[in-house]
């Protein structure tokens, strides 16, 4: 793997590694959160896009990522407090809890956090099967984040199958800037999205967004896939600052912040 462009902060970058694979330890380093201080929170996407712009093909993105970006995906996951994700895409994706893995152990103890990440799925209907493994053996509880006029039926039945549920929200759905919040309240300060589209949009739209990890795949898929965000346009572009580009392959990992 090769560095690109240096990340912004070169007190917390590995130096540059070659062409060789570098270690777990080298890309946690690389991709370690920022500093926000004890009352605050970080809330960073990571996402794959083709070079024509699809964050998927036929309804899924494995057939765009590659094996680092699978390595990549499994750093910022055992990086990160809690992994916040849309309904359709614990559906489509076939999400599963996070796991711990023992090469970040010592990394997350020093941190102060548990063993692996919680998953919050984001739901406004909250149509999802509650006998799944998400929810009926997952290392760290899964949440489930919607609105306070949620359906009362399926709150009832998440309950039932003792699923958490966390209102951030007054209407049926959830508000993007109050998931944040509300994650961070329960100590989830670092956090990380996988999407969907649509849920990535929403956090764009709240200006809640502070990085975006994002994976460019040397791939063409053509046809009309969504891209990595979606739903109403912002008023103003948000624009983010570069803070790494690694290339693998032909694969482009790059990092933006917010200014």
């Amino acid at each position: 793997m090769r560095r690109l462009f240096p990340v912004t902060d070169q007190t917390s970058a590995p130096a540059d590694r070659g062409d060789r694979e570098w270690s777990l330890d080298e890309l946690a380093d690389a991709y370690a959160y920022p500093s926000f201080g004890a009352e605050g929170h970080w809330l960073r996407a990571n996402m794959v896009a083709t070079l024509d712009g699809a964050a998927q093909h036929d309804g899924r993105s494995q057939p765009i990522s590659g094996e680092t970006d699978m390595r990549i995906f499994g750093t910022l996951r055992a990086l990160a407090d809690v992994v916040v994700v849309g309904a359709e895409t614990v559906r489509q994706e076939g999400y599963r809890p996070a796991r711990a893995r023992e090469a970040f152990a010592a990394r997350r103890k020093a941190a102060g956090q548990g063993p692996a990440p919680a998953v919050a799925v984001v739901s406004a209907r909250l149509d999802l099967d509650f006998s799944l493994p998400l929810f009926t053996t997952p290392l760290v509880p899964t949440l489930l984040v919607t609105g306070a006029a949620a359906p009362a039926d399926r709150v009832a039945a998440a309950a039932a199958a003792g699923v958490e549920v966390v209102l951030a929200g007054e209407g049926a759905g959830a508000e993007p800037d109050r998931v944040v919040r509300e994650l961070a309240d329960r100590g989830l300060r670092r956090q990380l999205t996988e999407g969907g589209p649509r849920l990535l949009g929403q956090f764009v739209a709240a200006d809640a967004l502070d990085e975006l990890c994002l994976t460019v795949s040397p791939t063409l898929v053509a046809g009309g896939a969504q891209r990595i965000s979606g739903g109403p346009p912002v008023a103003v572009p948000h624009r983010l600052a570069p803070a790494s580009v690694l290339e693998e392959a032909g694969f482009l990992f790059t990092s933006y912040r917010r200014i």
